[in-house]
């Protein structure tokens, strides 16, 4: 039977071998320490609704929901839940998206499992831990909170017809499919999307909304 004062670590990754591995080292170098194993992100998220433990180390790459998603529905909850991202790969694009909703730790896969250890107990004072050879991204990092901030005070001042059909184009639908969806005529929809334009700066010319949208697809990910 656990003892409250056990610390909970629940791991999810789909290859067993790593996984498996993770547990024996945190298990040798932690104290107290009950430890879930999981292998998909939908039994990952479910498990940590159940049980809220006080880490979850999270792979990028799963079936079912990856680490990410798992991620943002941690950080949209009242779980108090901190979460450790591992990824294979030194990608800028992961590394925002896992801080700005709320990761509190980020390792490469390569990394030693000793820095695994140290990053839990960094996590559990409070503090943010970067691993090893990543620590630029943070400078990105702080740009890419300042597009964000940006480009949520842009996105105000919109309408809500305005924002559906912006929506609709990030979902690649063409004007006739928005006016089909939004029960309005075609012309109407060129006119948001005219005055879309306009009000975000975007430089008028064909296809102008499209490209901007696709420029900026990794922010809007981020806003949904």
């Amino acid at each position: 039977m656990a003892n409250p004062s056990d610390l909970k670590i629940l791991i999810a990754d789909d290859h067993p071998i790593f996984r498996n591995g993770v547990k024996d080292i945190l298990t040798a170098h932690l104290e107290n320490v009950i430890i879930t194993a999981v292998a998909d992100g939908k039994i990952a998220w479910q498990e940590i609704k159940d049980h809220a433990p006080e880490i979850a180390v999270l792979d990028v790459d799963m079936p079912e929901m990856d680490g990410l998603e798992v991620c943002k529905k941690i950080n949209k909850s009242d779980l108090p839940t901190r979460v450790i991202i591992l990824t294979m790969y030194k990608d800028l694009e992961i590394f925002n998206s896992a801080i700005a909703n709320g990761a509190k730790g980020f390792l490469l896969k390569d990394h030693s499992g000793l820095d695994m250890v140290e990053c839990i107990k960094k996590v559990l004072t409070g503090e943010v831990y970067i691993g090893k050879g990543l620590e630029d991204r943070m400078g990105g990092h702080s740009e890419y909170l300042k597009r964000i901030k940006k480009l949520e005070s842009s996105l105000e001042t919109l309408t809500a017809a305005e924002l559906k059909t912006l929506k609709l184009v990030q979902k690649n639908n063409t004007s006739k499919e928005i006016a089909h969806k939004l029960f309005v005529t075609q012309k109407t929809v060129e006119n948001y999307r005219s005055r879309i334009c306009k009000k975000l700066n975007i430089p008028g010319g064909n296809n102008a909304l499209i490209r901007w949208v696709m420029d900026n697809k990794d922010l809007l990910k981020e806003l949904k």
